[in-house]
């Protein structure tokens, strides 16, 4: 993985998004620092447009769409996306699945739940399962002592056993029923909020993110960036961040920024 010096050659006028993940990668021992704050407040000043791509689940992203300096965001891993209309102050919620589907997902999901508490000892469900209505989140390392990845691995294959998309995040594993992911509700959002055909201009946009569950977005991005805590997930990322910055987290966050602003 190349270190982001080589970002300062890339024309970074021509950016008008950056998409980013947000645990442990805006985050740093799961708090978020101020400067990822000004930072996104100072993206938005230049004239780019900030939308999170997160595992979180709704009940967090209707507080970050309405909260946050961002331009809306697509949460648990593509089921939705959020966006706040401040001037006719209305939220915009738009899933991937009808509501009728994911009740009958979830009922799915309950029985996965319960092999994957008794196959993978030390798990537990995620404490934001409650918010979530898509998918069923698998705490490895946030709210319980952190299990290997290897653990990590076997909860993923009892998903997909089951027959449900799985994706491994530097806390949770994420499980769903559904064939969207971060890519291809972040398409779908692009073309129905923005007007904008991503794969024409996806060298306007930057990525950043830190696991596993962000491959999809490395891989189709250009200018896609990783913490320097991606490192840890290198033999797991099927595809890899074009750059790395030196700092991890929310303070890679702000060096990327930095970066981009010229600064």
């Amino acid at each position: 993985m190349k270190l982001i010096d080589t970002f300062q050659q890339v024309d970074k006028t021509g950016i008008r998004y950056v998409l980013t993940d947000i645990d442990d990668t805006l985050t740093v021992n799961g708090r978020l620092p101020a400067v990822v704050f000004a930072a996104m407040e100072d993206l938005q000043r230049s004239g780019i447009r900030v939308i999170p791509i997160t595992g979180r689940p709704a009940g967090w992203c209707d507080h970050i769409a309405r909260m946050w300096p961002v331009d809306g965001l697509v949460g648990e891993n593509g089921a939705f996306y959020f966006r706040y209309d401040d001037r006719q102050k209305k939220m915009c919620r738009r899933y991937w699945k009808s509501k009728e589907e994911r009740i009958i997902d979830h009922t799915r999901l309950d029985r996965i739940r319960e092999k994957v508490l008794a196959g993978v000892p030390g798990c537990a469900v995620a404490a934001d399962q409650a918010y979530r209505e898509a998918d069923l989140a698998i705490d490895f390392c946030e709210d319980v002592p952190a299990l290997p990845l290897s653990s990590a691995q076997a909860i993923q294959a009892i998903f997909e056993a089951a027959g449900a998309t799985a994706k491994i995040s530097s806390i949770h594993v994420n499980g769903w029923f559904g064939d969207y992911d971060k890519l291809s509700m972040s398409r779908l959002m692009f073309r129905e909020v923005f007007k904008e055909q991503m794969d024409a201009m996806r060298d306007q946009v930057i990525f950043c993110g830190d696991s596993p569950n962000d491959s999809p977005m490395f891989g189709f991005f250009p200018h896609s960036v990783g913490v320097a805590n991606v490192r840890a997930f290198e033999a797991q990322l099927v595809a890899s961040p074009t750059w790395v910055t030196r700092a991890e987290g929310g303070f890679g966050f702000a060096e990327m920024v930095n970066v981009i602003l010229d600064r």
